[in-house]
């Protein structure tokens, strides 16, 4: 699948014999400044409402939304009241913390999505904002009656070292309270392409995660979409949010890949 225009997917990048220097979290000067940058992301949500409010809607179903490592839901209190305010049927997990692929969490997780399919009797839509490791490989396992598609937001999926994210040791702190290893999926079971339409939105200002582990091959099923914000602006950004009502209001079948309007574009930086 080929984009025109500033939306052109990025393949991602493999191990190979560049492994080593890609094997690195973002830089010092990014992950320092990102408080300030989620503020003024924050910041430029209130000034992009009025044509937030012009985006593409869809047919109502149900929504999933489910917080980062070490978030909970009010981290995704702007992006669930905009996704409310386009129409559709949207649920927070309702955990507290997200402290990674602990037992309840994954059970209360498939049960949520099931919760959110029966509101409207249409499929959900599991969607996230870095939804852990194994949350969007099991999301995607889920029968596609149950599932629509997936949308992960600087979502370090495709991790193949430690280093590539600045939040590993917070997730390695919480061993103890993970589920058993055998029903966690492993590391390169979560790289594996999953079989649910799938974009995955990425920035290359992200200070916590490294850009690179949160891409995939593109293919008929998935995308990789980059925008502008820090790692804590994803879901107040204003360029993710328009991105994110564009794909939730994808018909099926029908769907098309990703491309801004014209008077967009400049959102969506060009890869390198």
């Amino acid at each position: 699948m080929h984009l025109t225009g500033e939306a052109e997917p990025v393949a991602a990048p493999s191990p190979g014999r560049h492994g080593r220097r890609r094997a690195r979290p973002p830089s010092l000067a990014l992950f320092v400044t990102e408080p300030a940058r989620g503020v003024a992301d924050l910041a430029t949500l209130q000034l992009a409402r009025p044509w937030l409010a012009l985006a593409p809607r869809g047919d109502g179903h149900g929504v999933l939304v489910l917080p980062g490592l070490m978030a909970d839901d009010g981290s995704t209190r702007p992006l669930r009241a905009y996704v409310r305010q386009l129409g559709y049927y949207t649920r927070g997990w309702r955990l507290g913390r997200n402290l990674g692929p602990t037992e309840e969490g994954r059970r209360r997780a498939a049960r949520r999505a099931g919760l959110a399919r029966r509101a409207d009797r249409r499929p959900g839509v599991p969607r996230g904002l870095e939804p852990g490791r194994d949350l969007r490989q099991g999301a995607g396992a889920r029968p596609p009656e149950l599932v629509r598609q997936v949308i992960t937001l600087g979502s370090p999926f495709a991790l193949v070292d430690p280093r590539q994210s600045r939040a590993d040791r917070a997730f390695r702190k919480r061993d103890h309270l993970h589920a058993a290893s055998h029903r966690v999926p492993s590391r390169e079971r979560v790289r594996q392409p999953i079989p649910v339409p799938s974009t995955a939105v990425y920035s290359r200002l992200d200070g916590i995660v490294s850009w690179r582990a949160c891409v995939e091959p593109t293919s008929v099923r998935h995308q990789n979409v980059a925008v502008r914000c820090s790692h804590l602006g994803f879901g107040v950004d204003p360029a993710t949010l328009w991105l994110t009502a564009d794909r939730l209001a994808q018909p099926e079948p029908g769907r098309r890949p990703f491309q801004p309007p014209l008077w967009l574009r400049a959102l969506y930086p060009m890869p390198r």
